[in-house]
């Protein structure tokens, strides 16, 4: 069956020129999105309950934009004055440069890892006499408090924020010719909404193996995996898939 619908579980991309646009332009597919997972802070009388005080920490790991952005929300919530020595771990190079919105780069400590936690790991062990803070989600991958572990430093994490299912209730008789999802809590949010889905002729891609796991776990079939030889990027297994299915349209 051909595509002609694509429903992407993600907030629309801000810039003209993502891939999603090109995708559709070029094969005359409807390309919608809907996030099917959100973010909400934690209060900072929540984080304090966690027996966390910001003053005892000289080194902040950042995971994520969204980490940036709750560390210095609950630093304000407290009244804590941000030290213009205190070190920043971004786990990539995105992420350091979104720092900008709230420190002068130039001013501050920033270490930069390439992609993945690991390639961190390095530059944490060189600065091992820090004590590291880990503002983060209540769904953190294990991979993370592993690396931290291995290396033997002072470290603990703070949840900051939580992902939340979002409602859907108004998709209930949208029908889409591919679902395409990003994350196991989004698998869960489409079956917490719909718990009889049937997937029927509805083909399903997913970026990464734990999104996949969690996808044949309820059941379903997975058509489209990223990544993938040749497909790093769900933007490319997708248009490899409509290309391949929508021959002759």
């Amino acid at each position: 069956m051909k595509v002609k619908t694509i429903l992407v579980s993600q907030p629309e991309p801000k810039v003209e020129n993502s891939p999603y646009f090109d995708l559709q332009n070029k094969w005359k597919v409807k390309v919608d999105f809907r996030p099917f997972i959100h973010v909400e802070g934690v209060p900072a009388k929540e984080v304090r309950a966690q027996k966390i005080d910001l003053n005892n920490f000289s080194a902040i790991i950042f995971t994520s934009k969204n980490s940036v952005d709750h560390f210095f929300r609950v630093a304000e919530e407290m009244r804590y004055k941000v030290p213009e020595d205190l070190k920043y771990f971004c786990q990539s190079e995105a992420i350091a440069y979104y720092l900008q919105k709230y420190v002068v780069y130039r001013k501050r400590r920033i270490y930069v890892g390439q992609k993945e936690f690991t390639d961190l790991a390095p530059l944490i062990k060189k600065y091992k006499d820090e004590k590291f803070l880990l503002p983060n989600t209540d769904q953190l991958n294990a991979d993370v408090p592993q690396t931290l572990e291995n290396l033997k430093v002072d470290w603990k994490q703070g949840i900051f924020y939580r992902t939340v299912m979002s409602d859907l209730s108004d998709l209930k008789d949208v029908y889409y010719d591919v679902l395409a999802f990003f994350s196991p809590t989004g698998i869960k949010s489409l079956f917490k909404n719909f718990p009889d889905f049937q997937q029927n002729n509805t083909r399903i891609a997913v970026f990464g193996e734990t999104t996949k796991k969690e996808a044949l776990e309820h059941g379903l079939r997975v058509d489209i995996m990223a990544p993938a030889p040749g497909t790093p990027s769900m933007t490319g297994a997708l248009e490899k898939y409509v290309s391949e299915t929508n021959k002759g349209k």
